[in-house]
């Protein structure tokens, strides 16, 4: 085993050489690249062949840092190919193929590239059979043995060809003829081979070979595979004297099993790779089934999928160990096992305890120690455990009745080994653990055959001076060991250490030392080891209570400051409560100022979206019925600051806005000759001036008083004043007419502390049984497509869509919907019935609950049992939601 000194100066060795090659890589390249400036032809292929050269060695380098990087392996395979380098391909393939198992695709690309290579080379032929010798062992695959059992048919025309062929399709199907998926492609090709010898036979010997090829339906059709029903078939077709009834009962118990595997099958054949809970599942059901043939493939199919998973491979390995212990089986899947998972300590573990259950040879056993060390485990105690399982097994070979034999100076000689290995090397390279998992104590016993127990306590010192000395546990141990194989005095001395150095139960360790003494010491000794453990018990007590004060102060100081810290959080929380009302109250004053000036009661509430400063949010018909009146309550006294400074990208407010509503003459404050306008854009450039131009057809413009923020900003909504009723009336037919590209609101002024009734929603809110609600449907859904949808279900009176106020189909999150309400004379049940729905999610608007009103005081004395087109007793005709649409989406 190399040290670790010479293994870094070997890489560095390597790393040396790969550098001078890149160098003398990159000079080609840049040599190449200047010639190819007199011949322009050649530039790309010069530049592709020098960093494809660059690339090869970069990787050859990074292996020759870490040669088990898989990876890498790979990566130089592919590229090799690609270049068509085949001798360094070979190569590149071997090397890996000594460290790992190969992967089902690598193999086949070597098979067919050495095929084609020695392809009409009879001499060649062996070897290629040897490359697939190696293939089948990685892993079971059925296409390599297909190909296997392909690729012999070729020489067949050799001495013993025909004997050869059959007998790799037999180790083909003792290997994968049970796979349920695949395993019917193997049967098959073995039967066109046999029907193909049977057209080239005489006929003494038809025979024979018909008895051959019954046989290979039978041996088929007795095993689960798919597509066994064609199989039958065909097998029907071909027995002349009909499907015997001993094949049929074959055949239907191995269809039965093909059902209860269906789910397990199905349910691989859609789970994503790697399938491992798949195949767990699968794995316990064949397991319980019992049959060891269905329980070996269905392993192996799961390891072809999950190589590096050490749990699958101990699962296996155990399950041969106990149940078929076929040596060539048992131990070929531990070598699998530990060239999968090297690093997995359990699994090298097993392997040698199965090498010695089947009596392999004492070298080959020590061959896979060797290795085992050399695997790179994670854990320091994984070197422990190898180490004591491979001491225990030269144990086991050692007779301590003769003196002197040469199993037991080897056993001395290997525990020598362990203990320097576990001292020198573990600690220095395993990943720096802490030595307290590398306790020896399992190699103990053995230091009463080996007779060894200084080497043993040379070990342990250097142990303990590592920083586990602390430890009572350990102490303790070691007394164990001098107890049963050393004697009293080094028992007394560990224990009188031990009291010392003891810090997490030192009343346990004295008490060791105490019974010691009283068992095995003079007074002396006992009068000694008394004041020790009363001289050292009484330091940990002070110990104790010194750390027991200072943790109490540390706990007080976090005290204090955590209450310090909460009562700073109080006060500026205080703090900021109290700006915060200083800046709310200033910022009402402001506003009431503002609305002083120009008597609004109150103003529309608007949400300003990032992005949409070209937009102003639009004010609901409920809004604007709503909105109170022009000069409806009496306004606060007016202040007599200035108006704000407008912010950047704000218009400032105008000076004829700035007005006082004493300056309007009483006569001319009538809600009746106003009307209200929203949804006006925010950045609209002078508002009373455009307002004016737009209304100016109306009649005369008494006044425009648009409404601003307190900062200055306009709010998109204003008020209009005419001179006459006429005028105001005139001005609401301009009711969504677009101004800057937005639809303007033009409803009437209505004072609500005077009206009302008002308040109220003229609309019918009830459940209108005859109409239904569609949602869900594509975009471009016509009208006339939902009533031809539709007309079988009865009379359709009216289909609407709902639309945005542009006209088009509301969109959310870049998904297209369109609603719609269908109104037939037939119920909703005759069209579809749902059941009383879970939640009963109320579809009628909050601000309608709110509002609600009994029945009978409904303004135009519509009831809940009306319907549309029934009319009261007072003759007034009730207003619908067919009503109320109309009047939302006039123009």
């Amino acid at each position: 085993m190399h040290s670790p000194a010479a293994l870094v100066l070997h890489n560095f060795n390597n790393i040396c050489i790969c550098f001078k090659n890149l160098l003398g890589v990159f000079t080609l390249a840049v040599y190449g690249l200047a010639l190819s400036r007199y011949n322009p032809s050649t530039q790309a292929s010069a530049l592709s062949l020098s960093l494809s050269l660059s690339l090869s060695l970069f990787i050859i380098l990074q292996l020759s840092i870490n040669a088990f990087d898989y990876n890498c392996h790979v990566d130089l395979i592919k590229l090799l190919r690609q270049e068509g380098k085949l001798h360094r391909l070979r190569k590149a393939r071997q090397k890996m193929s000594e460290l790992f198992p190969l992967t089902e695709e690598i193999w086949l690309d070597w098979l067919k590239d050495e095929i084609r290579l020695t392809e009409g080379e009879e001499s060649e032929r062996e070897k290629i059979y040897e490359l697939f010798e190696k293939a089948v062992k990685d892993y079971i695959c059925p296409d390599i043995w297909l190909e296997f059992a392909q690729y012999s048919i070729g020489g067949m025309g050799a001495e013993g060809g025909i004997s050869r062929v059959r007998s790799i399709f037999e180790r083909a199907l003792t290997a994968v003829g049970l796979h349920m998926t695949k395993g019917a492609a193997l049967w098959e090709a073995y039967r066109e081979f046999e029907i193909a010898i049977l057209s080239t036979l005489q006929q003494e010997q038809l025979d024979a070979q018909l008895e051959r090829i019954h046989t290979l339906f039978r041996r088929q059709l007795a095993i689960p595979l798919l597509d066994m029903e064609g199989t039958y078939a065909e097998y029907s077709d071909w027995a002349e004297q009909g499907v015997p009834e001993m094949v049929m009962q074959h055949y239907k118990r191995a269809a039965q099993h093909l059902e209860k595997s269906r789910p397990y099958e199905e349910a691989l054949l859609v789970s994503e790779p790697p399938k491992l809970a798949e195949y767990q599942g699968y794995i316990d059901y064949e397991m319980k089934e019992g049959d060891p043939a269905r329980v070996q493939i269905i392993f192996e199919r799961a390891l072809a999928e999950n190589c590096l998973v050490p749990d699958l491979w101990a699962k296996y390995t155990t399950y041969l160990d106990r149940q078929l212990k076929i040596k060539d089986l048992v131990l070929s899947c531990h070598e699998r096992g530990v060239r999968n998972c090297p690093w997995t300590m359990g699994l090298w573990k097993s392997y040698l305890l199965a090498l010695e259950r089947h009596g392999a040879e004492h070298h080959i056993v020590s061959d896979v120690f060797e290795k085992a060390l050399n695997a790179g485990f994670i854990q320091a105690t994984d070197y422990v455990e190898i180490w004591q399982s491979y001491l225990d097994y030269l144990r086991r070979r050692v007779d301590f009745n003769k003196e002197g034999s040469r199993e037991l100076e080897e056993l001395r000689s290997a525990f020598s080994r362990c203990l320097d290995y576990l001292k020198q090397d573990v600690e220095e390279t395993v990943l720096n653990f802490s030595t307290n998992v590398l306790l020896p104590f399992p190699f103990f016993p053995q230091a009463l055959h080996c007779k060894n127990m200084q080497k043993a306590r040379e070990l342990w010192d250097s142990i303990m001076t590592k920083g586990n000395a602390k430890y009572a546990n350990m102490w303790l141990e070691y007394y164990n060991l001098e107890r049963s194989y050393g004697d009293a005095a080094h028992c007394r001395k560990a224990l009188h250490r031990a009291v010392q150095c003891t810090t997490d139960y030192p009343e346990h360790v004295c008490e060791v030392l105490l019974t010691f003494e009283r068992v095995e010491g003079s007074l002396e000794d006992w009068d000694v080891a008394v004041q020790k453990t009363e001289s050292r018990l009484n330091r940990v007590n002070e110990q104790r209570v010194k750390a027991a004060e200072k943790e109490a102060l540390i706990a007080r100081q976090e005290e204090d400051r955590v209450e310090q810290r909460r009562k700073a959080k109080a006060d500026k929380k205080a703090q900021k409560k109290s700006q915060k009302t200083n800046r709310t109250g200033d910022k009402r004053k402001a506003e009431d100022d503002v609305e002083d000036e120009w008597g609004e009661e109150t103003e529309m509430s608007h949400k300003r979206h990032r992005g949409e400063d070209n937009f102003s949010p639009a004010v609901s018909e409920e809004q604007m019925e709503t909105e109170s009146g022009l000069f409806g309550r009496r306004a606060p006294p007016p202040r007599k600051a200035e108006p704000p400074a407008p912010r950047k990208n704000q218009q400032a407010i105008p000076e004829s806005a700035v007005r006082k509503i004493s300056d309007i003459p009483p006569e001319q404050r009538k809600d009746s000759n106003s009307v209200f306008v929203s949804n006006l854009s925010f950045t609209m450039e002078e508002p009373e001036a455009k307002m004016k131009a737009v209304f100016n057809a109306c009649g005369t413009v008494v006044e425009v008083r648009p409404v601003y923020t307190a900062k200055g900003a306009f709010r998109g909504y204003c008020y209009v004043q005419f001179e006459d009723e006429l005028a105001a009336q005139e001005a609401l037919k301009l009711d969504r007419v677009e101004v800057d590209a937005r639809p303007m609101y033009v409803s009437p002024c209505v004072d609500k502390s005077k009206n009302p009734d008002s308040k109220i929603f003229k609309y019918n809110t009830s459940m209108e049984k005859h109409k239904i609600f569609i949602s869900g449907l594509p975009y471009t859904y016509t009208k006339e497509q939902l009533e031809e949808l539709c007309k079988e279900h009865g009379g359709i009176k009216a289909v609407r869509l709902v639309t945005n106020r542009a006209g088009k189909s509301k969109v959310i999150h870049n998904l297209y919907i369109s609603a719609m309400y269908i109104c037939t004379k037939l119920t909703v049940q005759h069209f579809l019935y749902r059941g009383k729905g879970r939640t009963q999610v109320s579809l009628l608007p909050r601000s309608l609950h709110r509002q609600s009103v009994p029945e009978a005081k409904t303004e135009n004395g519509t009831t809940a049992k009306q319907q549309d087109g029934i009319t009261d007793g007072q003759g007034t005709k009730s207003l619908s939601n067919e009503d109320f649409a109309r009047m939302l989406l006039k123009k």
